[in-house]
């Protein structure tokens, strides 16, 4: 939660808003939960803070203490919610050894939040790429680090592709997620994405990984 903090206290220095740490854990839950309502079923342009709150039951008041305005409120409560995704997938990538294993247990982690947080999707959906950029977690150093160095360990023991920048690999990996993720939520699956997976690492495995490596290894 360091990158969310860090955030925060960037606007808290530019519009003297009072600490997060502040606020009721309840409260600020009643929020994330007004968010992933609001966002997920209308235009971000056309959520007004008195929608917010209404939502919250919280009131206008204590929205502006905390947030100050509604890009706020949105940023860093996806930033909350993302964060945790980024702890899990942190977690995961640590203590294995193997390149192909720390993947997979990294594409269910995004998956299971797929499925376990489909408002959260479609929130994301409906941000232009500018607005997603802001918030704070995509730049979370640990995280791209931490990533992108099993990726290049792939790469270094001739297991990933190794024809294509890293960059490429990590785009892939994230473009699959994204759209494969976006189009279950959009779909209304009544099948969970956890339920397909080994097909469905099957199919990014062989997207990623050296063409002539055996897909069992």
């Amino acid at each position: 939660m360091k990158a969310t903090q860090h955030h925060h206290d960037n606007l808290l220095n530019d519009k003297a808003l009072a600490p997060l740490s502040k606020i009721r854990p309840a409260t600020l839950d009643k929020i994330e939960k007004a968010v992933h309502e609001l966002f997920a079923g209308a235009n971000a342009q056309d959520v007004t803070m008195i929608q917010i709150a209404k939502a919250a039951n919280v009131s206008l008041q204590t929205l502006y203490k905390y947030f100050g305005d509604k890009h706020t409120v949105f940023q860093t409560i996806m930033d909350i919610v993302l964060g945790r995704l980024a702890n899990r997938m942190i977690d995961h990538l640590q203590g294995i050894d193997s390149v192909k294993e720390r993947l997979r247990k990294t594409l269910w982690v995004c998956f299971d939040f797929v499925d376990s947080h489909p408002d959260a999707v479609m929130v994301l959906t409906s941000v232009s790429t500018s607005d997603i950029r802001k918030i704070s977690i995509y730049e979370n150093k640990e995280l791209i680090n931490a990533f992108t160095s099993v990726l290049a360990d792939g790469q270094n023991r001739g297991v990933l592709n190794d024809k294509v920048p890293l960059y490429v690999l990590f785009d892939v990996f994230m473009g699959f997620v994204m759209r494969i993720g976006t189009m279950q939520v959009i779909r209304h699956s009544p099948m969970p994405l956890t339920e397909n997976f080994d097909d469905l690492f099957s199919i990014l495995w062989r997207a990623i990984s050296k063409p002539d490596i055996d897909t069992k290894s």
